[in-house]
């Protein structure tokens, strides 16, 4: 698991990042003071700057909490706004569009542009998590008309990062660098030098998804001296994991392991929960991929946790997927489905498509070390369905290769040679690194078949 593009579920500025936590302390009890005695515009107005404190530590079950006690003394677009945010961070993706459009309608009704286009953000990454490109794209398009119109730059850049984050994902690269391409010298117009870092590790990310791991790293290693400059300790962390997990990728564990143990105490440093659970993860892939299912477990056993005390239902599923892969590679087959089981049940719950199709694929896998032929069909089958609703046409291929193997175990060659060419065309669509044996394995079906 890594960080990734950043599609800025909260679209705004973050306010204080540098608030010392007493005094955020002391905002927060006035907050609840102005509740108390029914005082809605102190109780507006304060809750929005403790809001903004609170997700820079990714206190998001708190922001919500504070949120919704704002909206007891009537209707607020700030809360609805906040409260969505948290929602989103926290895996409860049809509640966040409930609460989005609630900010939505009282920001236009107000004729707040800028906040318009901001939640407009919010609403395109939700549907983005939830594997709705099309809808997300809507979002986005809307939301960069408004940045446009009103000369908002700085909101005109992050929404052309978020068009792009959703073109990466799509495993449409080129797009995602061309979007990137028109967001980073806005950056750098507007002097914004966070957003010119973000960007640069955005762009990083999509050259690592394209295997391109020399790109990534040196778009990596722009972004870090930048986010130091500034003191973006939030994005250094971030860094620092995404360039472990080039490492990672590459099978180097021990550079990979370096970076992690580099961006760990940054997030702790920073209170960013969320990013400490994903560092933890990723130390424990690498142990993993080592062999070290022992230590592994440790640092997933310490995500989970995080990961239930913040909220954040994707990550941990996630995690109980790792688990589950751990007691999958010692053959360890009813923990693991187990531990699968828990993981898929989240991903249905919060409507994560992507998070779905993975836990499947897993559990195809100890399925066909089972013998279980037609059981391992069928959750191909419906692992290829989901991969085909969110468009992930990557990992598409290496399904569509796995389930023609599994058809040449079932004597089915005519089967098993269609979705192998299914393979081949989306390989080469997204320069998958299996390509050439794909190629190999369908020229081998032809040779056999011609004789």
């Amino acid at each position: 698991m890594t960080d990734g593009p950043h599609p800025a579920a909260d679209a705004r500025p973050a306010g204080q990042p540098g608030s010392p936590t007493q005094a955020v302390a002391r905002w927060a009890e006035v907050h609840r003071l102005a509740v108390a005695g029914r005082e809605p515009e102190i109780a507006r107005d304060v809750g929005d700057l403790v809001s903004r404190a609170w997700v820079r530590r990714s206190r998001f079950a708190d922001v919500a909490a504070l949120a919704t006690a704002t909206l007891t003394l009537g209707p607020d677009a700030d809360a609805y706004y906040h409260l969505g945010h948290a929602q989103y961070v926290t895996g409860q993706p049809w509640k966040a569009l409930a609460s989005q459009e609630q900010a939505l309608h009282l920001y236009r009704e107000a004729g707040d542009r800028n906040d318009e286009a901001g939640t407009l953000n919010n609403i395109g990454a939700t549907y983005d998590r939830l594997g709705d490109g099309e809808r997300a794209l809507a979002h986005y398009e809307e939301a960069l008309a408004i940045a446009r119109e009103v000369g908002d730059r700085d909101g005109e850049a992050g929404t052309l990062n978020n068009i792009g984050h959703l073109h990466d994902r799509l495993g449409e690269w080129d797009d995602a660098l061309s979007y990137f391409g028109q967001s980073l010298p806005i950056q750098r117009e507007v002097g914004n030098r966070e957003g010119e870092a973000a960007t640069l590790s955005n762009i990083g990310f999509v050259y690592d998804n394209q295997g391109d791991r020399e790109r990534a790293l040196a778009h990596y290693t722009r972004a870090l001296p930048i986010q130091r400059e500034v003191g973006d300790r939030v994005g250094e962390a971030v860094t620092l994991n995404n360039i472990g997990y080039v490492y990672a990728r590459r099978g180097d564990g021990e550079q990979a392991l370096i970076h992690y143990a580099q961006a760990l105490p940054i997030r702790r440093e920073v209170g960013d929960r969320n990013g400490e659970a994903a560092t933890l993860n990723n130390i424990g892939l690498v142990l993993s991929d080592r062999g070290d299912g022992d230590g592994a477990l440790s640092y997933y056993t310490q995500a989970l946790p995080i990961a239930r005390e913040v909220g954040d239902r994707f990550g941990e599923a996630n995690t109980l997927s790792n688990i589950g892969l751990v007691y999958a590679r010692r053959g360890d087959a009813e923990r693991a489905l187990s531990y699968y089981g828990q993981a898929l049940s989240i991903a249905r719950a919060i409507g994560d498509r992507l998070g779905e199709a993975n836990t499947l694929n897993n559990m195809a896998s100890i399925r066909l070390q089972q013998g279980d032929l037609v059981g391992t069909k069928d959750m191909f089958t419906e692992v290829l369905e989901t991969l085909r609703i969110v468009g992930d046409r990557r990992s598409e291929a290496t399904v569509s290769a796995n389930m023609a193997l599994l058809l040449l175990k079932m004597a089915h060659v005519d089967q098993a040679t269609g979705y192998l060419r299914r393979a081949v065309v989306l390989a080469e669509q997204t320069n998958h690194p299996e390509l050439d044996r794909f190629r190999m394995i369908l020229a081998q079906i032809a040779q056999t078949g011609a004789r």
